[in-house]
């Protein structure tokens, strides 16, 4: 189509004008960023930037529009694109049969690269009106240590923001440094809210944070510890990596030209602890669950969507697939899918308004979307950040009560195979990890030390002397080498298979 326009909000009428489109109706003008964000990735603008788009459109909420940050040097780009287009961009909803809806999203009003000029990124969440601070810095950014909890007050990046307080690299310097300015103000404390797929997302910020300051100024800390709130949240919306066909398509079908436009399934949900301490959008107008207690919710999701995530990918990817609709879609696939669901649901609390057996479907047929087309490769992405957050909580806890974990062990032993690198054709598989070589290492060495990968207590504890965890681990890796992926699953989707 060759009278596609340019998304600016110049061009915002002639867009609106094609009928194709959704656009803005509200004043962009006179909005407040009373929200920061940190990490305008896809998934928030996906979800959290479309609520308050949402809420603007209904003529709510106007003095909480907001302000991306982006601290890490791979921001540029999207700081480049945003500020081109006047913070802009076109959300594409994908249904399963086919159908698009697509809408400018206009809540995003101004961003700020930090390494660039980090002081004006402390003093943007200084301003008084800024009363929300929110992250998205996936499972990784919150400088844990994955088996003791506790803060990694050795990480690089951490010296380094300790050393340099007012040019910090990580988000906590950057939180720390912005609190400190508004309490020497006398400004009230912003709320932290992390809208990341970790448990207890708002606890763990709130814990990891205050280790942060009080490496540097224990007085500092206890203010922070007693004047900011740390809401917990529960975010679910499948937001795949964006690939030159949606661009082409935003072009061709819907004639906007878009720098870094965003796509994702239609559902959406977000759960969030109503706990802010300076006052907060009117979330229930735009679909938001606001609940006293977040965590039944954020363990269903976490131990079923996310760790279902997991239980395919790998497996996926060894048995020749590349998209998670194609894996979703293998009955092989799908049966030892539904049976891993099954394990984990007594590790579960009851939801209030959720039917399990329901969104256990619903999740099967999610996956399923072949519009998405989400990639196996993203899934598997950053594993040691996942799989302890997501499978092993659950497997600890079965593993108390008695109950199997043969499927989730079948989980770790598919990681294992995928993380040594090459698949069962002998072609290379890029393990995208922090630890990646440490993984690859270990896992290459099955033929020596069939439980080697087992054997690192940062990512498993002591699950390796387990043996009703290392058992079904080293059945499912045996056969993994043995017999490959199809058949592995093909035996673990069988409601005979032993389970203990």
């Amino acid at each position: 189509m060759t009278n596609a326009v340019s998304l600016t909000t110049t061009n915002l009428p002639a867009i609106a004008a094609s009928g194709r489109v959704d656009v803005p109706q509200y004043d962009r003008q006179g909005l407040t960023a009373g929200i920061v964000h940190l990490g305008v990735g896809a998934f928030h603008r996906a979800h959290q930037a479309m609520a308050v788009d949402r809420l603007l459109t209904a003529g709510l909420g106007r003095e909480f529009a907001i302000c991306g940050i982006g601290v890490l040097p791979s921001d540029r780009r999207m700081a480049d694109v945003l500020t081109s287009q006047d913070g802009l961009y076109t959300l594409l909803l994908k249904h399963a049969d086919g159908r698009r809806e697509a809408r400018v999203i206009g809540s995003i009003v101004d961003y700020v690269f930090a390494p660039d000029d980090p002081a004006a990124a402390i003093e943007r969440m200084a301003r008084p009106e800024v009363t929300i601070v929110s992250l998205t810095v996936t499972e990784g950014g919150y400088f844990v240590d994955q088996v003791t909890g506790e803060f990694l007050a050795d990480d690089p990046g951490i010296r380094h923001d300790l050393a340099h307080r007012q040019a910090p690299a990580t988000i906590f310097g950057y939180l720390v440094a912005a609190l400190k300015l508004r309490r020497d103000r006398g400004v009230p404390a912003f709320t932290v809210m992390s809208c990341d797929n970790v448990q207890g997302n708002g606890h763990l910020t709130g814990r990891m944070l205050t280790a942060y300051a009080r490496l540097a100024d224990a007085e500092f800390a206890d203010w922070l510890q007693s004047s900011v709130r740390f809401p917990n949240s529960m975010v679910d919306r499948i937001a795949p990596v964006i690939t030159d066909a949606d661009r082409t398509e935003t072009v061709t079908r819907f004639g906007v030209r878009d720098g870094w436009p965003v796509v994702a399934e239609p559902f959406f949900q977000w759960v969030l602890e109503d706990d802010f301490g300076a006052g907060r959008p009117p979330w229930e107008h735009a679909g938001v669950q606001l609940v006293p207690d977040v965590e039944p919710y954020e363990l269903m999701k976490l131990r079923l969507l996310n760790a279902g995530h997991q239980a395919l990918c790998y497996f996926g990817y060894l048995a020749g697939h590349r998209y998670t609709h194609e894996a979703a879609q293998d009955p092989a696939i799908a049966a030892f899918l539904t049976r891993y669901l099954e394990e984990a649901t007594p590790t579960l609390r009851p939801v209030a308004g959720i039917d399990l057996a329901d969104y256990k479907r619903t999740l099967v047929e999610r996956f399923s979307n072949p519009e998405v087309r989400d990639t196996l490769a993203r899934l598997g992405t950053d594993t040691s950040d996942r799989i302890p957050k997501f499978v092993l909580p659950a497997v600890r806890e079965n593993l108390a009560a008695g109950r199997p974990v043969t499927l989730a062990a079948a989980v770790c032993a598919s990681w294992a195979r995928y993380a040594e690198g090459v698949d069962e054709q002998g072609a290379p598989i890029d393990v995208v990890d922090r630890l990646a070589e440490r993984l690859t290492a270990s896992a290459r060495r099955y033929a020596d030390d069939p439980v080697a990968f087992l054997r690192d207590p940062q990512l498993f504890g002591d699950l390796v002397t387990e043996p009703a965890f290392r058992t079904p681990y080293l059945a499912a890796l045996d056969s993994l080498y043995r017999h490959g992926a199809a058949a592995t699953l093909t035996d673990l989707g069988h409601d005979d298979h032993p389970t203990s």
